[in-house]
């Protein structure tokens, strides 16, 4: 989750690769835009996809746009940059959990009293509570409807709403083995495309990417270093 163009601090990172090309000769909004129509064309259910700015240092520093894709609590973080003469690309896998946060309480104590001065108590005590009863039956029926594998839409855009994904999260939204499943052809189908689209237009520019480093898989060890790249060989030239 994106706050004030900083990480949130519930977010973690499964996963994080970074690649190198040797020349600075590509175009973040390009690589951004084509990399973003090769996953709509896979219609994801429930995908969301958006450009995010994130601080490259602290709160007055420069920001940088990173694409995002995201489907109920995994997103994909995906930057593409100059590096001095060069140009670097990278990907997280980012996992976030619903939490009730410090700001979140301070947010709800200034906004009750307003909802009750100009909504709840001018329309009295018998419609008032009729209104309250009404917005937690609809809230009910839009998480029994989320947790459904037809309205994963729905499970996105509730796990986005502060304070609310709490309640979605702890009380109705459970794993299955389906959700578990498709979670995993999202992680697998997304990273696919990614490196897919990155290997074919270096390769129509000449350019062989290198992979720098990487985090471990899943569960897996933390900051696994890749094997050694093998040697760069220029187009053209022999082995």
């Amino acid at each position: 989750m994106n706050i004030f163009g900083f990480k949130s601090k519930n977010d973690e990172v499964l996963d994080h690769w970074v690649a190198q090309a040797p020349v600075n000769s590509y175009s973040a909004d390009e690589v951004y835009g084509a990399i973003e129509q090769l996953v709509q064309a896979h219609e994801i259910p429930g995908l969301k996809i958006s450009r995010v700015d994130y601080t490259e240092g602290g709160a007055l520093s420069n920001r940088r746009t990173y694409l995002r894709f995201e489907r109920a609590q995994m997103a994909f973080d995906i930057c593409a940059a100059p590096f001095g003469t060069g140009y670097f690309f990278s990907c997280r896998t980012v996992f976030s959990v619903p939490m009730l946060n410090i700001w979140h309480l301070l947010c709800l104590l200034f906004v009750s009293p307003l909802i009750f001065n100009s909504v709840l108590k001018p329309m009295g005590l018998y419609y008032g509570a009729g209104g309250v009863i009404f917005a937690l039956v609809t809230f009910a029926i839009l998480c029994r409807q989320g947790v459904k594998a037809e309205f994963a839409f729905l499970d996105t855009a509730l796990l986005q709403i502060p304070i609310l994904n709490v309640i979605y999260w702890f009380l109705y939204r459970r794993d299955t083995y389906f959700r578990e499943d498709t979670r995993i052809m999202y992680m697998t189908v997304v990273p696919q495309i990614i490196q897919a689209y990155l290997d074919e237009v270096s390769a129509a520019k000449g350019i062989q990417l290198v992979r720098q480093q990487r985090r471990a898989p899943l569960f897996g060890p933390a900051n696994q270093p890749l094997t050694p790249p093998p040697e760069i060989i220029p187009p053209g030239t022999g082995a």
